[in-house]
């Protein structure tokens, strides 16, 4: 089945925006399109409910069921429950919040396993614990194609090994990781698994129980919504943490992680994520499913529609000499996120061309320092960037491969 993507676009007000016409978006992993019933759920709240929530006036009542209503539809699709789902103003602090309430847990001398193919968001504040008495190992990328090798993560453990922290997709190499493996490998160990998915979820939001990660965080604004992070704990992990809100929010798990409090309508607007995907699934399929069934179902549809755009870009860069793939050089096994380096003329130049013809997409280091310097490719003016998602059509990959032969 393909996906129908009149219908799918119809669901994003930036495919009927003048000003948007003609051009092709490429850069969705620094940011998705909303959709319109994450607009339409904003603006109502905004308009009809912006007050303080949970008082017993129906203003206010509805602003606090809107909100609650969010933190179930979402774990309804990642297969968690409400409590294991927090809401904060984005995976960087997020996880610089996870790294103090985490540090009480462990002694001076224990270890942590970082890997170096992450965005800096899932490595800078694990690595600033090394100022608080925690090691710090690096889990360094392979130099030729950037990826992370299995093999070397088992030769980092040791018996004072607390966490692992890694992505499950890297926002440059786009190279996909075995979650679930490097989950069961680190509690074999006696360890905890972090999982960045900030450059895979916008690809399929996951069954959290399957993959088994301890800790998992995305981008909302990266999935269609509006720019909150969201982090998934596991509920019999949160209670060994330090508290991080105010003290008398001490056991009130949907605080604890969250010091600044929460963002009542952008809260309210995300289960309109949901409310997308929800419709999508009925466009698509006549059989009637629990959230759950629907969230694999269309990761099925999505990932063939992008698997089958890959390859002809895919076939088109590898017949160049003109150009560098960073990472990988195949669709196999990676998210549609492809990093290139133009070998004959400057970034600057190709990038300036790529605009010229209508294609938006990124230029730089994407947050992605680490596996940059670790395969020695200068971080100025790094790479160029070339991401897509399910509403992308064959259309756009055309106008890009046209675009790229121009501009190399």
């Amino acid at each position: 089945m393909k996906p129908d993507l009149s219908f799918i676009r119809s669901q994003f007000p930036a495919f009927s925006e003048p000003g948007l016409e003609g051009w092709a978006f490429f850069e969705n992993a620094g940011g998705s399109y909303p959709c319109k019933q994450v607009i339409d759920k904003l603006n109502s709240f905004y308009t009809e409910n912006k007050l303080q929530p949970y008082y017993p006036y129906p203003a206010s009542t509805r602003a606090g069921e809107q909100m609650d209503l969010s933190y179930r539809r979402m774990a309804e699709y990642l297969n968690a429950d409400p409590s294991e789902i927090h809401f904060g103003p984005s995976t960087t602090q997020n996880i610089y919040v996870l790294a103090n309430a985490m540090r009480p847990m462990w002694k001076e001398g224990d270890e942590i396993i970082v890997s170096c193919q992450d965005h800096e968001a899932n490595a800078g504040a694990w690595r600033k614990l090394a100022d608080r008495g925690i090691r710090v190992i690096e889990w360094h990328v392979d130099r030729e194609d950037g990826t992370l090798h299995v093999e070397a993560l088992k030769r980092l453990f040791s018996d004072r090994t607390k966490m692992v922290a890694f992505p499950q997709c890297s926002n440059v190499i786009g190279h996909l990781n075995p979650v679930a493996e490097i989950s069961q490998m680190a509690h074999d160990h006696g360890a905890l698994t972090v999982v960045d998915a900030v450059g895979w979820a916008p690809h399929g939001l996951p069954d959290l129980k399957e993959l088994g990660a301890d800790i998992y965080l995305f981008s909302l604004y990266k999935t269609y919504g509006p720019h909150l992070g969201l982090m998934y704990v596991a509920k019999d992990l949160i209670h060994k943490m330090e508290n991080q809100a105010h003290f008398f929010k001490e056991g009130v798990t949907r605080n604890m992680l969250v010091p600044a409090g929460p963002d009542h309508a952008q809260i309210a607007a995300a289960s309109g994520i949901l409310d997308y995907l929800d419709a999508v699934y009925e466009h698509h399929f006549d059989k009637q499913a629990g959230p759950a069934e629907r969230n694999r179902a269309l990761n099925h549809l999505f990932r063939e529609h992008e698997s089958a755009l890959m390859q002809p870009l895919f076939k088109f860069l590898e017949s160049r000499d003109d150009v560098r793939i960073v990472g990988p050089g195949s669709s196999e096994q990676r998210a549609p996120i492809i990093a290139i380096m133009p070998l004959r003329k400057s970034i600057g130049e190709v990038y300036a061309s790529l605009t010229e013809h209508k294609l938006m997409l990124g230029k730089g280091h994407f947050y992605a320092v680490r596996p940059l310097m670790d395969m020695d490719i200068p971080t100025d003016p790094g790479v160029i960037r070339i991401s897509f998602v399910h509403f992308t059509s064959k259309e756009d990959i055309d106008q890009l491969i046209a675009g790229l032969k121009a501009a190399l």
